[in-house]
């Protein structure tokens, strides 16, 4: 008995760094895989590493020398690829890694999210579509270039007038910096997840693109149906009523606050949602105050959603 107990310590002395490799590996490969699994390019990373190590597999049985220098020599090749294919995922996770937030600005008080929920639901109520882009961390400079530079004071008058439906900017998105508006007529990128319902149209879409290659928060309302959701880390919640919208964007911009940690619970039992997106799309009612269940079809056209 002793010399098997010296035996299994003597095995454990030997290799246990070896066991702590690839528990921190595993561990990695986890977290990278949660991270991932569900956007775009998580199908394609699956079948590259299907056929890799397919491949690896049968130069290794069969000793194909020729197909295994082969496949060592493009594993660099497609490690630089991987990097461009999931280029905007790796951006947000470096930002959000290397961050520190504090929500100091108008735009994260209370104050400023009441002021945020009467505009979007009064844009709804007249029927006025809207896309309006909430800047953090992650500076928006390049795609605020992409529209027409506004730099005025936050203000319900000055967002109804950009969005009405006979101005120029109002199929544009708009950015919202702190208690200022930056830019108008704003082009968004498009989400390219093929998973999303059909009825999602392109302003959907372009708030959806936005917040899974940046922390941004983007508020859409639809022209057509006046059904207001939010999308956050490359998720989207549809067909929100004033009060579960006040409270879901109140668990947004106040989560890392120091009171943070007893509002979030407070408002997860009071709605029901979780305090961050996980990529799902969940919808509720299909307009405001309207009961559950209700869906509206919607056109592709960026102008009717």
């Amino acid at each position: 008995m002793y010399d098997f107990l010296h035996r299994i310590l003597s095995l454990i002395a030997a290799y246990w760094t070896s066991g702590l490799e690839i528990l921190i590996l595993a561990t990695i490969l986890y977290y990278i895989y949660l991270y991932l699994r569900g956007t775009h390019g998580a199908r394609i990373l699956i079948g590259l590493a299907l056929v890799f190590l397919t491949l690896t597999f049968i130069s290794q049985v069969l000793d194909l020398a020729v197909l295994g220098w082969l496949l060592r020599s493009f594993s660099v090749f497609m490690a630089i690829a991987l990097v461009v294919l999931f280029q905007p995922e790796l951006r947000r996770a470096l930002n959000e890694l290397g961050s520190h937030r504090f929500f100091n600005t108008a735009l994260q008080r209370r104050e400023a999210i009441e002021e945020i929920t009467d505009t979007v639901f009064d844009l709804s109520s007249k029927g006025f579509g809207a896309l309006i882009a909430l800047e953090r961390d992650l500076s928006l400079k390049s795609v605020a270039e992409s529209g027409v530079e506004i730099d005025a004071e936050f203000s319900k008058e000055l967002l109804l007038t950009i969005f009405h439906p006979k101005t120029v900017l109002h199929d544009g998105g708009v950015i919202l910096s702190g208690d200022r508006i930056v830019a108008a007529g704003c082009i968004f990128p498009l989400t390219q997840r093929d998973d999303l319902d059909r009825t999602i149209g392109l302003r959907h879409r372009a708030g959806l693109g936005l917040s899974e290659e940046s922390d941004t928060i983007a508020l859409v309302v639809s022209e057509e149906s006046g059904q207001v959701s939010i999308c956050h880390s490359g998720a989207i919640e549809r067909n929100l009523n004033v009060e579960r919208f006040r409270k879901r964007l109140s668990q947004l911009l106040l989560r890392e606050e120091n009171h943070a940690t007893h509002l979030i619970t407070q408002l997860e039992g009071e709605t029901g949602l979780p305090a961050s997106g996980g990529g799902a799309l969940v919808s509720h009612s299909s307009k405001p105050g309207s009961s559950p269940g209700t869906q509206v079809a919607h056109t592709g056209q960026f102008s009717e959603l």
